[in-house]
């Protein structure tokens, strides 16, 4: 419904969260990706690819590659991937993904069964493609 909206809000309070924290502030990391996020969702895709991306790279350099945070980012950038079908780009993230969850949160974690079954989704798509 109001999508528009919350991505000038979410840029607003990136903007203000950028100015006082700094680039680097975990949350304005995470208001980063709630943005990138919130583009996906409003169909604008290859901002939300190029968002995603740039946050990803700082999370692994700030809060290092096994962080929740880093998780999630990675998790909806494969996403992403997928819709936009660039299938092996996301099946690629989807098993980083995957690696590191089971080493970090076991393997019947919920975070777990849902990133196996994303890259599952994904591989399908992959088989599927000419």
């Amino acid at each position: 419904g109001r999508v528009h909206e919350a991505i000038n809000l979410f840029e607003d309070v990136l903007t203000d969260q950028v100015r006082v924290l700094g680039n680097d502030h975990p949350d304005t990391l995470t208001a980063r990706h709630n943005l990138a996020y919130t583009y996906r969702v409003a169909g604008r895709v290859h901002e939300a690819i190029n968002l995603f991306e740039d946050v990803l790279t700082d999370q692994v350099r700030v809060l290092g590659n096994d962080h929740r945070g880093t998780l999630a980012t990675q998790h909806n950038l494969a996403q992403v991937y997928r819709a936009a079908g660039q299938i092996d780009e996301a099946v690629s993230l989807f098993e980083d993904v995957l690696t590191i969850q089971l080493r970090v949160l076991g393997a019947d974690h919920p975070l777990t069964l849902a990133a196996r079954e994303a890259l599952d989704l994904a591989r399908r798509g992959q088989d599927a493609a000419p």
